[in-house]
């Protein structure tokens, strides 16, 4: 029983840190290389990882996607072996609207023509993204902000993630003191009643036992 438990704990922690993982921003150091807008059917597998279609639109599982073409520069060390390699990277460009994930993104069409634009230089941009990249699946981060910036090594310190960390753990701790208080309060008063009366209750039928057995 123990074992289940753990391994139910274990599975319900990795569903967190999954979900967390993938609406969380995150940041990538990219250079921009080409945009474009394809015309893509949402499967029943990969309708869940893409924005609401539009209200007025006839076929929601068929819509125009913008996408945003991207080279990353990654480098590797192999004991004192350095080196760089470069691996491509696609950010689909989806407004959310007031619908989940709260990003309230509204510019899709302003930020494609922003990427559009950098593909004309060689800049370093940082690309603020949600969600995952699985190509088995056809689903793409959804890209949420560009920045330029001086060059790959630039350090991005995550600052809202902290945060949101921070402000997890503390309300964690506050609900568990409640939690706890309210056990205390009301739960073990009502456990104690219960098994004063249990006792009672044996304890009477134990001495109308007694009799009986005792006249006879």
């Amino acid at each position: 029983m123990a074992r289940v438990k753990f391994v139910f704990r274990l599975l319900v922690l990795a569903g967190v840190a999954m979900f967390l993982h993938y609406v969380l921003p995150q940041h990538d150091v990219v250079k921009v290389t080409s945009t474009e807008v394809i015309r893509t059917d949402l499967g029943s597998f990969n309708r869940i990882f893409f924005a609401s279609g539009d209200s007025g639109s006839a076929t929601p599982d068929t819509r125009d996607l913008r996408l945003i073409n991207t080279q990353k520069q990654n480098t590797y060390i192999l004991g004192f072996i350095q080196r760089d390699t470069s691996r491509v990277m696609v950010y689909r460009n989806e407004d959310t609207g007031w619908i989940w994930p709260p990003y309230f993104k509204f510019n899709s069409a302003d930020l494609q023509a922003e990427a559009a634009n950098l593909t004309r230089g060689d800049a370093w941009v940082v690309v603020t993204h949600y969600g995952w990249r699985n190509r088995w699946l056809s689903i793409y981060p959804n890209a949420v902000g560009l920045r330029v910036v001086d060059s790959p090594d630039v350090t991005i310190i995550p600052w809202f993630n902290i945060a949101f960390f921070v402000f997890l753990l503390i309300a964690v701790v506050f609900l568990r003191a409640m939690w706890r208080q309210l056990w205390e309060r009301a739960v073990d008063p009502v456990i104690d009643a219960a098994t004063h009366h249990m006792d009672a209750a044996q304890a009477d039928l134990a001495e109308r036992h007694g009799r009986w057995f005792g006249r006879k």
